[in-house]
C-alpha cells in the first residue's frame, strides 16, 4: 500500500471508499469549498467553487481585482455548461451599473469532474495558494446565436439564476443550439444573429469609432483553477487483491475568448483600443 503522505500531494483529497486520506485534513467542508489561488497577473483570488448532488451540477466563482464577477456552472444532467460575466459598468458613459453576459455551450465528459466528487473534495491548508497542473488549450469560440432568456428554461433550469442580469446577452453556437435541438428541444428559444461576413458594414467593435452602430465584439476570460480529473490510488488487501479508489483531483486551467454581433458598440465598451 502507498504511504498515506503520498495522498496528500496537492493538498488535496476526495473523500470516499477506501483508505482515509490521513491525518491533518481537518473538518471537511461539505457541498462548498474556498481555494485561494494565483491569477495570472500574480495577485491571489478566493475561488468558491460549490457541488449540488440533487440537481448533478456544481458551480465556481471567483471576483477579478476590477470587480467582475465570473461565474462558471455546469449542468451535468442537461450536459450545458454556462459561463456568466458581471461587469461593472462604465456610468459616466451612459451604461447601467452591472452589465451580465452569459456564454452557454455544450458540455462534454471529462470536461470536469462528476458533482458527487466535487462534494467531497476537502483541503489541508485553506490558507495554501494554488496553480493549476494542467494548462489546457485556448478556446476561440464564435457565438452566432442568441438565447431567449424567457424561453430558456428547457435548456438548463439554473439559466433564470444565473443570467437573470444577462437577460439580453445570452449566447450560443449555431453548432451547439442544433445538438440541443436533435434532443428534441423547442428551436424557439434560438435566434441566429447577424453574421460579419454577411452584412459589410458591420466590423470589429474595437476598430469602430461609433458608439451606436452594430459590431462584433470581443470578450475574454480565464477560469484559473478547477478541478478537472480525478486521481486514483491503488490499495492491496490483506490476500493480495489489488484495488483502486479516487484519492484527489487534478487541477486545470483554461481561458476562453468570444466573438459575438451587438447591435451597439455601447454594450462592448471594454473591447477598445488601449
Amino acid at each position: 500500500m502507498l504511504p498515506r503522505a503520498l495522498l496528500l500531494i496537492g493538498a488535496l483529497c476526495v473523500a470516499g471508499p477506501g483508505p482515509g486520506p490521513g491525518p491533518g485534513l481537518g473538518l471537511g467542508l461539505g457541498p462548498g469549498l474556498r481555494v485561494r489561488v494565483r491569477m495570472a497577473d500574480g495577485q491571489v483570488a478566493e475561488e468558491s467553487l460549490e457541488a449540488d448532488t440533487d440537481s448533478d451540477s456544481i458551480s465556481i466563482e471567483y471576483k477579478k481585482a476590477d470587480g467582475t464577477l465570473i461565474t462558471l456552472l455546469a449542468d451535468f444532467r442537461q450536459e450545458v455548461k454556462i459561463i456568466r460575466s458581471l461587469i461593472l459598468g462604465e456610468m459616466e458613459r451612459g451604461q447601467s451599473q452591472l452589465q451580465g453576459l452569459c456564454f452557454i455551450t455544450r458540455l462534454h465528459r471529462n470536461e470536469l469532474i462528476p458533482s458527487e466528487s466535487m462534494a467531497k473534495l476537502r483541503q489541508k491548508n485553506a490558507r495554501a495558494v494554488r496553480m493549476a497542473e494542467e494548462q489546457r488549450a485556448p478556446q476561440h469560440l464564435y457565438m452566432d446565436v442568441a438565447v431567449n432568456y424567457s424561453k430558456a428554461l428547457p435548456l438548463s433550469m439554473h439559466i433564470h439564476n444565473i443570467c437573470a442580469e444577462a437577460r439580453d446577452a445570452i449566447y450560443t453556437r449555431e453548432a451547439d443550439a442544433k445538438h440541443w435541438m436533435e434532443k428534441g428541444l423547442d428551436g424557439s428559444m434560438f435566434e441566429i444573429l447577424p453574421q460579419a461576413s454577411e452584412v459589410t458594414d458591420v466590423e470589429r467593435c474595437r476598430l469602430s469609432a461609433d458608439r451606436w452602430k452594430p459590431c462584433v465584439c470581443h470578450y475574454s476570460l480565464c477560469i484559473e483553477w478547477y478541478p478537472c480529473l480525478l486521481k486514483y490510488c491503488k490499495t492491496r488487501d490483506d490476500v493480495g487483491k489489488i484495488s483502486s479508489y479516487k484519492c484527489g483531483i487534478k487541477s486545470c486551467h483554461r481561458c476562453s475568448q468570444y466573438d459575438y454581433y451587438v447591435p451597439q458598440k455601447q454594450l462592448c465598451l471594454w473591447d477598445e483600443e488601449p
